[in-house]
């Protein structure tokens, strides 16, 4: 349990071991979706990752605080200070008002999350939801000297806040060479410094989304909601802070920076963060004409999709990649996992109808401590899709008579095949698209293979197995009767 989970810390930059600030319970934060537009699949990957972090967490025995937010404020084209706020140009395209757009998106990454069989956090709340919280945090920051006003918007001092702790810590970029890479300020610039970011954005006349505060009517900044609502329902210093690695450089290095300004203490133990992904190993974007939507890749309604892939193929496509390497997209790899998370379904139905003998051939405990230890190793999800393909082979081959296996050690590898493919992986089994159109076709071919068996015509029985066979389906002939089964 915790003495055995070890995790990458990005903040320090290798793995630690992993210990709760309270004993058996863990404070999970995860960045949630801007929901101005459909979930994309770089979001997907991160709340799947996430999803088998947390459940892993669970089977662990922890009680979990799992807190994803949903930005629907506050979040401006560029993610810069300036601008036009994302909700706000999307309305106006669709002639709808911000918070139908917000409404209609949120339904939206809730359908996809639930199709890719994600647990629901324990809280998901709203930047909108949260002004007053939001308000009541810059205006602590501005009485710390950490943040000041100009003309109605409230910057953050970053070299000011650099004098007393570290900006930048999290990527470990000093703040010279931050400075380098920006531009230098104009003389109209409200900002006191080039890295001063908004915590409160005063709004024009034409302005949609707007709350009053101290400083006139305006909304948040896009980072300062989670600092506000990460302290609110976690504690100002929690255990695990996730995201995608793109957050990395500004979003959560702001929200480091505005947490500890005003709580006077680093905000969280343990950060985590996913990989990027690529198709065909060129980064996936907008701009790159190869990003396509969950939707797209379920449908195969992509150019550069042969065909459809569903959810769970899909997921267990992830599973196979560490949350921290590159995800690559082709066709060939996704085709692969489709076979492999069939293989495994198939294994899993196969289970059941083995029975067990006097002596176990197979070591069944050592396959569940390498489940454990794939998983205690930064939640190293490949590691332990190779150890359940070692569980698939023993069970095929104990079915098929080469191996044999105890009650005990049986009663074990069912628990550990449910545990690890279904309470830990997340994956569930899905109906065969036109499953009952084939269970009926083979049921034909299987009754025509019979009736030639039975005019001594071994030719024609020969070839329709042999023919089944070459397309994956295997055909089992025993007293009870024929059965059959797909590779």
């Amino acid at each position: 349990m915790e003495e055995e989970l070890k995790l990458y810390n990005t903040l320090t930059r290798q793995i630690e071991k992993f210990e709760s600030i309270h004993k058996g319970r863990v404070g999970l934060y995860v960045c949630g979706p801007t929901v101005y537009s459909d979930v994309h699949l770089g979001n997907c990957r991160t709340f799947i990752s996430f999803d088998l972090i947390y459940r892993y967490l669970l089977h662990l025995g922890y009680k979990v605080r799992y807190v994803r937010n949903i930005t629907d404020a506050g979040h401006l084209e560029g993610d810069r200070d300036e601008g036009d706020d994302k909700f706000a140009k999307k309305a106006k395209l669709e002639q709808l008002e911000p918070m139908e757009i917000v409404q209609k998106y949120t339904l939206g990454f809730h359908e996809v999350m639930r199709v890719f069989n994600t647990l629901p956090p324990s809280i998901e709340p709203t930047a909108t939801g949260h002004i007053g919280e939001q308000i009541e945090m810059i205006k602590e920051m501005i009485s710390s000297g950490y943040a000041y006003e100009a003309n109605g918007t409230v910057y953050f001092d970053v070299e000011k806040y650099n004098k007393e702790y570290l900006y930048g810590q999290l990527t470990n970029r000093k703040l010279e060479d931050l400075l380098e890479g920006t531009r230098e300020l104009s003389g109209q610039d409200e900002k006191h410094g080039r890295l001063d970011f908004a915590l409160w954005i005063a709004s024009k006349p034409e302005t949609l989304m707007k709350w009053n505060s101290p400083w006139g009517w305006g909304f948040p900044g896009w980072h300062i909601e989670c600092s506000a609502m990460s302290s609110k329902y976690l504690g100002e210093t929690f255990d695990i802070h996730g995201g995608g690695m793109d957050l990395q450089a500004t979003h959560h290095t702001n929200e480091i920076a505005q947490s500890q300004a005003c709580n006077h203490k680093a905000p969280v133990n343990y950060w985590m963060h996913t990989n990027m992904l690529t198709v065909n190993n060129v980064r996936m974007s907008k701009s790159a004409g190869n990003g396509f939507l969950p939707g797209e890749l379920f449908s195969g309604d992509h150019p550069l999709l042969e065909k459809g892939y569903t959810p769970m193929a899909v997921r267990f496509f992830m599973m196979q990649t560490h949350y921290r390497s590159t995800l690559d997209f082709s066709n060939e790899a996704l085709q692969a996992s489709e076979k492999g998370y069939s293989r495994l379904m198939t294994a899993i139905k196969t289970l059941k109808k083995i029975t067990p003998s006097d002596v176990s051939t197979s070591d069944i405990k050592a396959l569940e401590r390498a489940c454990y230890e794939a998983m205690n190793e930064d939640f190293n999800a490949p590691i332990l899709v190779a150890n359940l393909f070692e569980g698939s082979r023993i069970i095929n081959s104990v079915n098929d008579g080469k191996e044999t296996i105890t009650t005990d050690d049986l009663i074990l590898l069912k628990k550990i095949m449910h545990t690890f493919v279904f309470d830990v992986l997340g994956l569930m089994e899905e109906p065969a698209a036109n499953q009952g159109k084939l269970d009926t076709a083979m049921h034909l071919l299987l009754q025509l293979r019979e009736e030639a068996k039975q005019r001594k015509d071994y030719d024609t029985s020969d070839n329709i197995r042999k023919r089944l066979e070459a397309f994956g389906f295997v055909i089992k002939d025993s007293k009870e009767g024929t059965t059959w089964d797909s590779n």
